[in-house]
């Protein structure tokens, strides 16, 4: 579990954010539509552009795009998030 395609879903939005004031809403571009336009892009990124592009939102500052975004990261790398983050046993002290 590496983390570089979550680093960079994570720097991409926040350069999005910072100069056109939108958010790539990541739980709704395909699995596998997406790492296929990646495996393509160094010869041509028009088709990771347009993905992408049909997916972005203007909630820059929604909880839930932000956290279902992460959600997606760890999909897309074949991982649960619930696989990583430790179960609580709901008591609190």
């Amino acid at each position: 579990m590496e983390g570089n395609g979550r680093a960079a879903r994570i720097w991409l939005d926040c350069i999005l954010k910072k100069e056109l004031g939108l958010v790539v809403d990541w739980q709704f571009v395909d699995k596998n539509d997406y790492l296929s336009a990646m495996e393509r892009s160094p010869i041509n990124d028009l088709e990771l552009k347009t993905l992408l592009k049909a997916h972005l939102t203007n909630k820059v500052d929604d909880m839930e795009v932000i956290f279902k975004g992460i959600t997606q990261s760890y999909y897309y790398e074949g991982l649960e998030l619930r696989s990583i983050v430790p179960k609580t046993t709901g008591k609190q002290k």
